[in-house]
């Protein structure tokens, strides 16, 4: 079976052993032992959080170099719609493509165009009346993530329709190989990605035994020779009109855009990933049955906000926002493209998701439950602080690391200096007993003397 990828990564070198990682991860994910932060691979969503508050930099989230495309004969670009917020006056998105066709991209596809498709799919599977509510969004991949890992009672909720990247990937690739009749094989498709997420999400694709996508440059990487290509403003090639999404798709950059987008009144979108935790508690807990759609995503902001993106979030969102109000009306797709994509593309997931079992104690139940009670009673004596000073996120964590034998009850700081003060105790009342030279000796006779 392959090894599971996981694109966030730990330097050692520039750790420090400070603790604001393991407070955030949302999963529980990260330890801080012998000075130096370890992530625990079965438990880390490749949300980034760790990345976003690590004042180190000691987090880091790897994706493919540019100089990867270079591998495929025919290379297709899939920018995220997030991209277009990234530039200062930017005039069209036209621009933006065709910089990205100037770096060497023969074709580019937007992801935006994408998630148009996404959203007719989606509608269409909503008519099921069979579908538990609510029906909560798959598009963001840390979102699914955390509900295989924290709220395995809520995947049957996931709607099971692609994300608008795998979706581009399969449209782009027929397109261009319909349009200049190449072999499939020898397309290289590569999503522009503002999140580590997502680049998991290809080596380990979500609904789909293998992702449509080759590989993922991140926003951060693309940057600086994308803005230079940019600002020289000549472009060796005059391409016809690269832009076909509407505001529609480009608006699922924003938290909300993907609710919108499905003209439904009784949506609710929350972006954050501590802030969709709290509702997805309350899902699991039975209180939104009457709510129809939850669109959750990781990052603050939404897409606009992930962890390698160059600009700051809000003022990328006031960027896409001009964007959006420039651009033509939205046209809608005909049902001939819609029924189209659907017989060409696969949409819908092909592949069961699963709950990751991270919190299993050990595979013989009954042996599970004796850790289980011991695990209770450790964390009983522990003191309650989650002060993270053991290097564990909560005094219930650790105690779940001493029953796996990868902790001890003394790495508690407040338990290690009790057991001091109880040593320190036993060796004054010891002193008192052991004779030190001449006069140490003539004490003790002179005690043997009294009794």
């Amino acid at each position: 079976m392959q090894a599971y990828y996981h694109s966030v990564t730990l330097d050692k070198e520039k750790c420090m052993g400070c603790t604001n990682c393991i407070k955030r991860c949302p999963t529980e994910a990260i330890r801080v032992r012998d000075g130096k932060a370890h992530i625990i691979a079965e438990r880390c969503i490749d949300c980034g959080e760790c990345i976003r508050v690590c004042p180190y930099h000691a987090k880091v989230a790897v994706t493919d170099p540019l100089s990867y495309i270079n591998e495929f004969k025919y290379k297709i670009a899939l920018p995220a719609p997030t991209l277009y917020g990234q530039f200062k006056k930017l005039a069209g998105i036209e621009k933006v493509l065709q910089g990205l066709m100037a770096l060497g991209f023969d074709y580019v596809y937007e992801v935006a165009r994408g998630a148009e498709f996404a959203t007719e799919f989606i509608k269409q599977r909503m008519k099921d009346q069979h579908l538990p509510k609510p029906v909560i969004s798959s598009a963001c991949p840390a979102i699914v993530r955390l509900i295989q890992v924290r709220f395995p009672e809520l995947i049957p909720n996931l709607i099971d329709v692609e994300s608008p990247m795998e979706i581009a990937a399969q449209l782009a690739k027929n397109e261009f190989s319909n349009k200049y009749g190449v072999d499939k094989e020898d397309i290289g498709a590569f999503f522009i990605t503002p999140c580590a997420a997502k680049m998991t999400s290809i080596k380990n694709p979500i609904g789909l035994h293998k992702s449509n996508v080759d590989g993922a440059i991140s926003i951060l990487d693309i940057y600086g020779p994308l803005s230079t290509v940019m600002g020289n403003g000549a472009f060796s090639h005059n391409w016809n009109s690269l832009q076909k999404a509407s505001p529609t798709g480009v608006s699922w950059a924003k938290s909300g855009g993907e609710g919108r987008s499905l003209d439904m009144e009784n949506h609710l979108a929350v972006d954050g990933i501590i802030n969709v935790i709290k509702v997805l508690e309350e899902i699991e807990n039975g209180k939104l049955y009457d709510l129809d759609f939850f669109e959750g995503l990781a990052c603050i902001g939404g897409c606009l906000g992930g962890p390698l993106v160059f600009e700051n979030n809000f003022v990328a969102q006031n960027r896409l926002q001009k964007l959006i109000s420039k651009m033509d009306a939205p046209e809608s797709l005909s049902s001939d493209q819609v029924k189209e994509a659907m017989k060409s593309c696969q949409w819908k997931w092909n592949k069961e998701i699963l709950p990751k079992s991270v919190m299993k104690l050990d595979d013989n139940i009954f042996s599970a439950i004796k850790k289980m009670e011991e695990l209770e009673r450790i964390y009983e004596q522990l003191p309650g602080l989650d002060c993270g000073s053991c290097g564990a996120p909560s005094c219930r964590t650790l105690a779940e690391d001493i029953v796996r034998g990868n902790a001890s009850e003394f790495d508690c700081i407040i338990k290690f200096r009790e057991k001091v003060r109880i040593l320190a105790q036993e060796m004054i009342e010891l002193s008192e007993y052991i004779p030190t030279g001449k006069e140490g000796r003539l004490k003790v006779e002179e005690e043997k003397d009294e009794n």
